[in-house]
């Protein structure tokens, strides 16, 4: 946490502590906000100092503690006992205390040094308020904060109930129950989202592919509280956090279009923001139609997909921040669409195929764990009344499986299988004789790297905990290898 102080010097007043312009231009929203609140702004001269000197201070949230120590100096304010409270707020010139980015992260920090009370905008509290342990004071406006520090006006502190906001989530609107046929696209999505797996699909125009990986929000696993506080933290300091929520209570879904930049999806600018795959955290990165996306772009995934956390350094800041995201990408198989499809004939030449279908590198291409073809949906099944799975059904089986894994790994710090190094890998996916014998013969015929046989066994150790079951079958390992074989029918060497 910044320390401020403020002294009263004969000298022209200004702000030290390596601030940058929406610091240093707090001094006249300051001097407006405290003269709009009823106080005299008295004819000293103030000089305000930012510790660590160091560290670049960047935004609006020194605004209200700028201000309060003013006051503190110009005796408005006769609290000066004020050790285990911090204030954040950007003021108005009006003294409205405006809502301000980053405040949940910044309290989990309070928290962690002892603070015992954070002052903050009232727009904020829902968000603050998840922190146990800390004395949550909402403000609207300066008079208000001044009026309770000097014991003239009551601010009741924030309380909400995390369960029930749990318990009231809303429901997802998509269902699996709306797709016909598709069984194993539905069972290989099912297996991605209990484990976490990144996934691609390909297949011809019309297949169904948007549709279902519309669908995969609606089947994935129930949010634990410490997955949902990292998430909120990151939406909160990107400033894409809803004005009245407190916690995200439903994991991510992130749809950026091919047109997207690096920066914006890695993260980055002036000071290092959270890009889509941050915001994706614990939950899903959606690319449509992938080859469409600038190679270069889709390179940068490269890193974040094998160490889950992305390091942006520019000259002010070098910033970590976590992206364990699960990858679901969609593709058509050429650029007609129509490559290997018996219904429609290709008009694509062996050389424009290749380009397409080369802008995915063999690199990022073994980083997805799941790899399967959608063929069109036959017309007697569109037609056929018999009852479809829901999503609420295959979803039971997910949280069961799951748990299997949260329960296994609470010793880890770890929530599902695609997270697994390779020591757990060797502890958790030991195979038997002859489902070794299975993958050794996959191996050699598939030319599979040592990344694609890692990434088998964690997909097979998930189907394992979708069947409950405590070793790895053969069975299970089977169903995994075919999810690995689609490249060769694509990616031809």
């Amino acid at each position: 946490m910044y320390k401020l102080m403020c002294q009263q010097v004969f000298q022209v007043g200004n702000v030290f502590g390596l601030p940058d312009t929406s610091v240093k231009e707090s001094k006249e929203r300051v001097r407006t906000a405290i003269k709009n609140s009823g106080y005299q702004f008295q004819s000293r001269k103030i000089v305000v100092n930012l510790a660590p000197a160091d560290t670049k201070k960047e935004g609006s949230i020194f605004d209200l503690p700028i201000a309060i120590g003013i006051l503190i100096n110009f005796e408005e304010i006769k609290c000066t006992n004020l050790k285990d409270t911090i204030f954040i707020g950007e003021l108005s010139l009006d003294g409205k205390i405006n809502r301000v980015n980053g405040v949940l992260p910044i309290c989990i920090e309070a928290k962690k040094l002892g603070i015992k009370k954070v002052v903050i905008p009232k727009e904020n509290v829902n968000e603050a308020a998840i922190v146990k342990g800390l004395e949550i004071i909402g403000a609207n406006n300066l008079k208000e904060v001044a009026l309770y520090l000097n014991n003239e006006f009551n601010i009741e502190p924030e309380k909400i109930d995390i369960e029930q906001i749990f318990s009231t989530s809303k429901k997802y609107v998509l269902d699996f129950s709306d797709v016909k046929g598709q069984e194993n696209i539905k069972r290989a999505l099912e297996v991605s989202a209990a484990g976490g797996h990144n996934c691609l699909l390909v297949g011809t125009p019309g297949s169904g592919k948007t549709m279902m990986a519309r669908r995969i929000p609606s089947i994935l696993p129930d949010l634990t509280f410490d997955e949902a506080l990292e998430i909120t933290k990151i939406h909160s300091v990107a400033g894409v956090l809803t004005k009245n929520t407190s916690i995200k209570t439903e994991r991510p879904y992130r749809s950026p279009h091919h047109t997207i930049s690096i920066t914006s999806l890695v993260g980055g600018g002036r000071i290092p923001k959270p890009g889509e795959i941050s915001l994706a955290h614990y939950g899903v990165l959606f690319l449509d139609e992938l080859p469409e996306f600038n190679k270069n772009t889709l390179e940068v995934l490269r890193g974040p997909l094998e160490d889950r956390t992305v390091t942006i350094s520019r000259v002010n800041a070098s910033l970590t921040y976590p992206c364990n995201f699960m990858l679901v990408a969609s593709m058509n198989p050429c650029p007609c669409g129509f490559y290997g499809s018996k219904e429609k004939e290709c008009t694509c030449s062996n050389q424009a195929i290749a380009k397409y279908m080369g802008k995915i590198s063999g690199p990022l291409l073994d980083r997805i764990d799941i790899q399967i073809e959608v063929s069109p949906v036959k017309y007697d099944k569109l037609q056929n009344d018999e009852k479809i799975e829901s999503s609420q059904e295959i979803k039971e089986r997910v949280n069961k499986a799951r748990k299997i894994q949260i329960e296994r790994y609470k010793d880890y710090g770890i929530f599902s299988n695609s997270e697994l190094n390779p020591k757990l890998i060797e502890k958790y996916c030991k195979l038997g004789e002859k489902e070794k014998k299975i993958l050794q013969d996959a191996f050699e015929k598939l030319g599979l790297s040592a990344r694609a046989h890692g990434r088998i066994l964690k997909v097979a150790r998930t189907i394992a905990d979708l069947d409950e079951k405590e070793t790895i079958e053969t069975k299970h390992i089977a169903e995994a290898i075919q999810y690995r074989s689609l490249d060769r029918k694509y990616w031809k060497n």
